[in-house]
C-alpha cells in the first residue's frame, strides 16, 4: 500500500471514530415531549391575548377574553372560520378545529378570572367623553340609536349566554369593531343588529363611544348578567329574537 492510500485510510478511520459515537448518542437522547394539554395547544391564542385571556390593553387590538361568555366566545371563532370576520392569524388558527374543540377552547376563558388592566386613556375633550357617556347610557332615541347599556347590560359586563361585556376594552379595539360594522367589514348573524346600530353612529360618535368606554371605571362585579335579564330593543340574530326565516349574512368581517 502506497502512503498516498494508505493516509486516506487512515483518514476514513478517524472520521468514522469521529461520527460513529455521535451518532450512537443522538439516537439515545431522550426526545422532547409537547404536554397535551388544552393549555398548550391553545398558546397560539394566549400569545396574543394573554396567557389567561387577559388580553393585553397596551397593544390596543387584542381584546380580553377571560370571562366573556362561553357562546359569544364560540360564535367568534365559526365567524372567523366562515368568513364572517376577518383577520388572518385567526382565519388560519381555527381553520382546521372541529366544532366540539372551538366550544372546548371557548368554555375554557369563559372559566377563567384574572383582574383587569385598565386600558390606556384616549386624549380626547370633556365634551367628546360626556358624548360618548350620553350614547352608551341613554342612547339617542332621536336616531333610533339605543343605549349600549340596553344590550351589554347596566353595567356594560355583558349578558349571558352570548352578549359580550364592553367595559374595559381598548379604545383602539371597540373603534375599529364599531367602524368595520359600519362599513361592512364586519357582519354576523342576520338580522345584524350592531351593524344597525353602527351605521346610525357618526365617526365622531364612535370616537365618543369608545373613548368612554375605554375610560369608564370597572364596576365591582365584572361577571355577565344573567340571561333573560335585558330586553334587546332590535331584534337581533344572536340573540335569537329575529324571525326564523332570518338567515346568515354572508360578507367580510373585521
Amino acid at each position: 500500500m502506497n502512503r498516498s492510500l494508505c493516509s486516506l485510510f487512515q483518514g476514513l478511520l478517524l472520521l468514522a471514530a469521529l461520527v460513529l459515537p455521535a451518532a450512537r448518542a443522538a439516537d439515545t437522547a431522550p426526545t422532547h415531549t409537547v404536554p397535551d394539554t388544552l393549555a398548550q395547544r391553545i398558546a397560539a391564542c394566549t400569545a396574543c391575548h394573554g396567557v389567561h385571556g387577559e388580553g393585553t390593553p397596551d397593544s390596543g387590538f387584542f381584546p380580553r377574553l377571560a370571562g366573556k361568555p362561553a357562546e359569544y366566545l364560540a360564535r367568534q371563532l365559526h365567524y372567523f372560520q366562515r368568513g364572517l370576520r376577518k383577520y388572518g392569524p385567526m382565519e388560519y388558527t381555527v381553520r382546521p378545529l372541529s366544532d366540539a374543540y372551538m366550544h372546548e377552547i371557548a368554555e375554557y376563558f369563559a372559566q377563567q378570572e384574572v383582574p383587569y388592566t385598565p386600558s390606556p386613556t384616549p386624549k380626547v375633550s370633556a365634551a367628546l367623553l360626556a358624548r360618548g357617556q350620553a350614547l352608551t347610557e341613554q342612547g339617542d332615541p332621536s336616531r333610533k340609536i339605543p343605549p349600549c347599556e340596553a344590550c351589554h347590560g347596566s353595567q356594560l359586563t355583558g349578558v349571558a349566554p352570548s352578549t359580550p361585556g364592553l367595559v374595559g376594552l381598548p379604545y383602539d379595539y371597540v373603534s375599529s369593531q364599531l367602524g368595520s360594522w359600519r362599513t361592512g367589514t364586519r357582519a354576523a348573524a342576520a338580522p345584524d343588529c350592531m351593524a344597525t346600530i353602527a351605521n346610525r353612529l357618526s365617526p365622531e360618535d364612535i370616537t365618543a363611544v369608545s373613548a368612554w368606554l375605554a375610560t369608564r371605571q370597572l364596576p365591582a362585579d365584572m361577571h355577565a348578567q344573567p340571561a333573560g335579564s335585558v330586553t334587546p330593543p332590535l331584534e337581533c340574530g344572536v340573540l335569537g329574537n329575529a324571525p326564523a326565516s332570518a338567515a346568515p349574512v354572508k360578507g367580510d368581517g373585521a
